[in-house]
Formats: C-alpha cells, sequence, structure tokens
C-alpha cells in the first residue's frame, strides 16, 4: 500500500506544472503517488504530465471544467495512501517536505501537519514573503485566522477517516480543516519553511473581498455558527489576513472598503 497519496488539480496550468510534478520526484520520501486531475485544460497541461515517465504519477483527464473543489475531491476518492497531501500546480515543495512532516506526525500523534512556506512571485525568481505559522492551532483559532496553507497540509486518514471537501466557490480547504478539528484530532505545525506558494496578483482588492465571503460562508452553511458568532469572527480574519497579505510582498489597491460599501453581513446573508 502507498503510504501518501499527494492530489495535484490542475487547469491550464503549462506555464508551471513541470516545476511542480519535478518538486514531488525530488522528495526524500519516495514512497508516494501522484494524482494530477486535468480538469479540461485547453493548453498543454496533460501532455506535459504524460512527459514524466514515473509509474508513481496518474493523469486523469476530465471531460468538462467543474472547479477545483471537484478535482481534489475526485482525487480524494482514488486516493490509495493512507496520508493525503495537497499540491496545486503553480507551487513547489521543498525536497524535505514529506519525510520531515511525516515524522513529526509519526512521533507526536498527529492527524494533521502543516507547515510555514515561502511566497514566490510569478517568475519563482523572487522570494516575496514567509508565512510563520503556529506550532498548535485549534479550531476556535482557525476560525479567526486562516493560517494554513493548503500546499503545506498533510492528513492522516487512517485518523480522520475518509476525507471530503465541501464544494464551495473558494476556501473550501480552510473548511475541511476547521472540520477536522472541530473533531477533536491534533494538528501541529512545522515552523520551518516546507513549500514556495507562487503569488500572482499583488494587490489587495475586489478578489479578498470575494474571499472573505467565501470565509463568511464557511462560518454560517459548513460551521453553522450564530450570526453574532460569524460577526465576531470576522474582523479577526480581516485584519490577519491583511497583515497576511502585506507581509507576503502584497500591496494596497485604490481599493477601500467605503468605496466598496462592504457589508459585514454580506448582503444579508445573501438574502436567505
Amino acid at each position: 500500500m502507498t503510504t501518501v497519496s499527494i492530489i495535484m488539480p490542475a487547469f491550464n496550468a503549462e506555464a508551471h506544472i513541470e516545476t511542480a510534478i519535478m518538486s514531488v520526484c525530488d522528495q526524500t520520501f519516495s514512497d508516494w503517488e501522484l494524482h494530477v486531475i486535468d480538469d479540461h485544460s485547453k493548453d498543454r497541461t496533460a501532455e506535459i504530465v504524460k512527459s514524466f515517465h514515473d509509474s508513481r504519477i496518474f493523469l486523469h483527464s476530465k471531460m468538462t471544467n467543474k472547479g477545483v473543489a471537484h478535482s481534489r475531491n475526485y482525487g480524494l476518492t482514488i486516493a490509495k495512501g493512507r496520508y493525503i497531501a495537497f499540491l496545486d500546480s503553480d507551487d513547489i515543495w521543498k525536497p524535505e517536505k514529506l519525510r520531515f512532516q511525516l515524522e513529526n506526525m509519526k512521533k507526536n500523534n498527529l492527524s494533521l501537519c502543516y507547515s510555514a512556506y515561502e511566497v514566490i512571485d510569478t517568475s519563482g525568481e523572487k522570494i516575496t514573503g514567509f508565512v510563520k505559522v503556529p506550532k498548535k492551532i485549534t479550531y476556535r483559532k482557525l476560525l479567526k485566522n486562516t493560517i494554513i496553507g493548503c500546499l503545506t497540509v498533510v492528513i492522516d486518514t487512517k485518523k480522520t477517516g475518509p476525507i471530503q471537501m465541501p464544494l464551495l466557490e473558494g476556501a473550501e480547504d480552510t473548511a475541511t480543516w476547521l472540520a477536522i478539528l472541530k473533531q477533536g484530532h491534533r494538528a501541529e505545525g512545522v515552523l520551518t519553511s516546507l513549500a514556495y506558494y507562487r503569488k500572482g496578483n499583488t494587490s489587495l482588492s475586489s478578489n479578498k473581498l470575494t474571499m472573505a465571503k467565501h470565509i463568511w460562508t464557511v462560518y454560517r452553511r459548513e460551521q453553522q455558527l450564530s450570526l453574532l458568532q460569524s460577526i465576531w469572527n470576522m474582523p479577526f480574519y480581516f485584519y490577519n489576513g491583511f497583515f497576511k497579505h502585506i507581509k507576503t510582498g502584497g500591496r494596497l489597491s485604490s481599493l477601500t472598503l467605503t468605496q466598496k460599501k462592504v457589508d459585514m453581513t454580506f448582503d444579508k446573508e445573501q438574502k436567505l
């Protein structure tokens, strides 16, 4: 049985997917399988994946585009490993990532392990920031600070049971970590950077506010927090997200919350 199953969703990823896959092949821990789920790409994504003549790498081509959550969930249904890890097609792992985290999980009896990571620009030539993580994280703390990077997560499904991500338009990974922590599972972070996250857009603009709406959906729909609990947690999310953006090389745009007239209840619960 394979030890680690790696899930990599991909869509029109020809620019960076070769580097991402190479970072998996370069792992010092070698008992893994990589499932690349091509979400109906129109470029050379599939061709590049096929160029890797490695029996541990599997390409799954979808006939229609359904989004990253669908792709990850498909990968989760076919994964054979006890441990699950995630890597997007434009991000990079350091060679010791899997070995270091697996050793840490076994030593400390963890269900979920995450790590610090560095942020690189689109070209991958410049490090623009460093995302620090806490050694330990709780359910309540994660509600206020979505600090766990999906590219750093390893999950022990022998402890958590099979996992599926909710089909949201964003923040489905955070919703998954929250669900695991809410069940009382132990999670710890590795303070050393074990990955590189490729950050394209450096502007604090409407897409950040869109992500905040997704977090609101996680609070209300997935975690079923009360309106008061959600309003209480939301300012912490904004605060932590703002400083994380700036510290990782982001910049302010001319957009302001007042200009957008953002309602903290996000359009009155979308009139639900």
